[in-house]
């Protein structure tokens, strides 16, 4: 019986792991995988027990982008069939918290991918490498857009333009990961984070989410009129309980 290409477990908690499951391939995107991670991707969002999403891979690499040797077989239908079933499409209709536990390599289409999670959190052998430049393609997974407003546009135009590699340590120094953390730990730190979102009101965590993600598209004023207008729509708080694990909000 052939390997699962993608992992999904989810935990009763209220949170899913998807790993990307080609590890002899660098976890690099065939059409079978594309199609199989955007169909995960659509049960998720429609699955209400399913409130968070942790994103990993399997093996020495986060992701190595396309499938080079797939793609060579035959160019176009190849491109078709990734643009039809893209992952960065299935990554940016999502409405729920997605945290990236990136596990080794992630070049290109597998970097784009990370830039497409809310939090980053990094194995010490985390790399991120952009090789559009070098293989004569653009962009069409978000990178363009997404690493600048990481890293600010000086920064993103040295590592997209160049194609450099950038290390876990000066991915965390320039703002591209939130935390760096032995390979040992790294799922384990993601789901803490992943837990401690579900701590919170379930209503009020996708509404949070969601408004980060709207304002910060739109112009400061009216960013802050969107917050306003959410603000007067919202139902009645929920008041903690004030107790010896719960200290008192100010």
């Amino acid at each position: 019986m052939p390997e699962e290409i993608l992992l999904l477990e989810k935990s009763p908690a209220g949170y899913a792991v998807v790993t990307l499951n080609r590890p002899a391939a660098l976890n690099a995107w065939s059409v079978a995988l594309c199609r199989r991670f955007s169909e995960a991707m659509a049960d998720l969002q429609a699955d209400d027990a399913v409130r968070v999403i942790i994103l990993t891979g399997a093996g020495r690499a986060f992701s190595a982008g396309l499938d080079v040797k797939e793609m060579r077989a035959d160019p176009q239908g190849f491109v078709a069939q990734v643009r039809a079933n893209s992952p960065g499409i299935a990554l940016m209709q999502r409405h729920k918290p997605l945290i990236g536990a990136i596990n080794g390599d992630a070049v290109t289409g597998g970097f784009e991918v990370a830039m497409l999670c809310d939090i980053l959190v990094c194995s010490e052998n985390a790399s991120f490498m952009d090789t559009h430049t070098r293989i004569g393609l653009l962009p069409g997974w978000g990178i363009s857009q997404m690493l600048s407003r990481r890293v600010g546009p000086g920064r993103a135009m040295e590592i997209a333009l160049t194609g450099r590699r950038v290390g876990a340590a000066e991915a965390a120094q320039i703002g591209l990961v939130n935390r760096v953390v032995p390979q040992a730990e790294l799922l384990d730190e993601a789901t803490r984070i992943a837990r401690a979102m579900l701590d919170g009101v379930p209503e009020t965590l996708a509404r949070y989410h969601r408004l980060i993600h709207d304002g910060f598209e739109l112009p400061l004023g009216e960013a802050l009129g969107l917050e306003r207008a959410l603000d007067r729509s919202a139902t009645r708080p929920v008041i903690p309980q004030v107790g010896r694990d719960r200290p008192p909000t100010a």
